[in-house]
């Protein structure tokens, strides 16, 4: 900070310091007047409107004496609690505590009299008065600063679709930012039972029948969709109806994203593919208890991956002990390390570059760092290549999964990454995550139902490489969209989702477990290619290419031998994995025949590893 913003800001202080006090001086004139309005109003009704001069001298006075009351309990509360801002809930509630208060004092010092100077239920009904009194001043001020706070005329006026507490935070931040870009002059909802209802003053206008008329009638520009839970249908029907009436759509975040901070304008934000897939997202009815990490060492292999680097941005709000980020890709610690502190130093012991590969490396890493928890995320993942690479996956997949496990005997937790591929495999990818599982199960077993387990879900949205990805990477390149299959399905979460189910497993998961997240029902592929295109500036063809070796038409949670089962919570199962011994992949050939060593990999996945006679090249 250079000098003149230090000089202006110490200019500031004692400005802002006067504007308090003359701020707290208002309120005790206003409070002081209200009790001797109040007063004088109960006595003179109690008189039957007949008040002389010296008995309103005796109520002032007893007023005044009520109002010093009032004073003093208000400026040891403002010095001890603090204070609540000028109109809101709180301070109406602590109002009226302290006014009672200072009735009932009043109150208890007239009754010793034998003669009472004011009728004795003046401090009563005064009481009442001088409350209602007070609060109408303080709402009244209220009303006038929200005034002046509102958005400029020239601001972009809109329209807010939807009527929940989502909508109503998000029409006090628009109102409430001068700076607001949106001035919002009219609600929109299809519940009969909020139409003419006002929020802050702005009108319920209609539900989605309405937007056209309402759009014409309020000269808005921009509809904001704000309705948490709203399925995919509502809100194309909604999109449609908006831009057919030549205004923009926008639309605010789910409640999910803003559970931390308080709505702001610059929540709202264009759509996304991502709110027209048609899934109900789930992640907020999962509860995390986030204390199970704070103050706990966790380490994150393949930490800048999709779902590592989500991992590791919410294990960080854990506030855990310590973080450690492990990659071989230095990029993308480098991306990983600005996200999380916005900046990028790489000096730090945080970030360790090291691959799963190195058995030697790994075990040395864990052995000096000590992790109480290890989320194993590292792996590769393209299903395609791996299927012409089998032996690449072994290295990496299979073994830098054993290396880790193995360097993890010491550690308390063991997280596996792993796929729904692994349910029922017909790829490479598939068979050596359903071997994770098996290898993962099998040291939870030698080291006493310890709890290493593994997480197992869909296709993570807009992850590096994912459908939905290379969907837009394609459009951006005017070419078609290539699709396999036109009735190729695949179960989608958000990568928030994905992260939720790995934290929730560290908490409830048993050993030798693979817990599964209900994903709701699976996606349509084409659809989201069709969807895609119709949101595209030019036309976009749409070409099927046909299935590939290794891909399923649709992808299943549970294996053939698998039960759902969900004991602790409705939305994740527990699926019991065997074990799988590491004598049975560490004599796995990497460099041997593809189409051999993919028949190998089947038949580990398939418990019958042992039984088979090695393959001619295998050590």
């Amino acid at each position: 900070m250079d000098r003149e913003a230090i000089a202006a800001e110490n200019a500031a202080r004692p400005r802002a310091r006067v504007t308090r006090h003359a701020a707290t001086l208002s309120l005790l004139t206003l409070d002081t007047a209200a009790w001797c309005g109040g007063f004088l109003g109960a006595a003179w009704t109690r008189y039957e409107f007949e008040l002389t001069a010296r008995d309103c001298a005796r109520v002032l006075a007893v007023a005044l004496a009520c109002a010093a009351i009032h004073a003093a309990l208000t400026l040891l509360r403002f010095r001890t609690h603090g204070r609540h801002p000028i109109g809101s809930a709180g301070e109406a509630r602590r109002l009226a505590s302290t006014a009672a208060v200072a009735a009932l004092v009043t109150l208890a010092g007239l009754l010793p009299w034998t003669q009472h100077p004011v009728p004795i239920t003046t401090p009563l009904v005064g009481g009442t008065v001088a409350l209602v009194l007070m609060a109408t001043g303080r709402a009244a001020w209220r009303a006038r600063q929200e005034r002046h706070r509102r958005p400029v005329r020239s601001t972009e006026r809109c329209l807010v679709y939807g009527v929940d507490a989502a909508s109503e935070r998000l029409v006090r931040a628009l109102l409430g930012d001068p700076q607001s870009r949106y001035l919002p002059v009219g609600l929109l909802d299809d519940d009969p039972d909020n139409r003419r209802l006002r929020l802050f003053g702005v009108r319920v206008l209609g539900g989605r029948e309405q937007i056209g008329a309402a759009v014409r009638d309020t000269g808005a520009r921009t509809v904001i969709f704000s309705m948490s839970g709203a399925d995919a249908e509502l809100l194309r029907d909604v999109r449609g109806r908006t831009l057919q009436a030549g205004a923009a759509f926008k639309v605010l975040p789910p409640v999910r994203e803003l559970l931390d901070r308080p709505v702001a304008v610059t929540d709202v934000r264009d759509m996304q593919i991502t709110d027209l897939l048609g899934r109900a997202h789930r992640v907020a009815e999962l509860a995390v208890e986030r204390n199970g990490l704070a103050g706990r060492r966790v380490l994150v292999t393949g930490a800048g991956g999709s779902i590592g680097s989500e991992l590791c941005r919410q294990i960080a709000r854990c506030e855990p002990d310590e973080l450690m980020m492990l990659d071989r890709d230095e990029s993308a610690l480098h991306a990983l390390q600005m996200s999380l502190h916005g900046r990028a130093l790489l000096d730090g012991p945080e970030l360790i570059l090291a691959d799963i590969r190195d058995a030697a490396g790994i075990a040395r890493i864990i052995a000096d760092r000590q992790p109480d928890v290890v989320f194993h995320a590292a792996a590769l993942k393209h299903l395609t290549m791996l299927q012409r690479h089998p032996g690449e996956a072994i290295m990496t997949n299979v073994w830098g999964t054993l290396n880790v496990l193995e360097a993890c005997r010491d550690v308390a937790q063991f997280v596996n990454i792993s796929t729904d591929k692994a349910a029922n495999p017909v790829s490479v990818l598939g068979h050596t995550k359903r071997i994770t599982e098996r290898l993962t199960a099998h040291y939870a077993k030698q080291l006493g139902g310890s709890s290493y387990l593994s997480v197992r879900f869909g296709n993570v949205l807009s992850s590096r490489g994912s459908v939905l990805t290379a969907f837009q990477a394609q459009i951006r390149a005017g070419v078609p969209i290539t699709v396999t299959h036109p009735d190729v399905t695949r179960y989608f979460m958000t990568v928030q989702e994905a992260v939720h189910l790995v934290l929730q497993a560290a908490s409830i998961g048993r050993g030798g477990e693979a817990l599964v997240l209900d994903m709701g029902e699976p996606v349509r592929i084409a659809d989201v290619a069709r969807r895609l295109a119709a949101e595209a500036d030019a036309p976009v063809d749409i070409v099927y290419t046909g299935l590939r070796p290794g891909e399923k038409l649709h992808e299943h949670l549970f294996g053939a031998d698998e039960t759902d089962r969900r004991p602790l919570h409705p939305l994740i199962s527990h699926v019991r994995v065997p074990a799988l011994s590491p004598e049975e992949v560490r004599g796995l050939d990497p460099y041997a025949d593809p189409d051999e060593l993919i028949k190998r990999l089947a038949a580990l996945c398939q418990g019958v590893g042992a039984s088979l006679t090695m393959l001619p090249g295998q050590r």
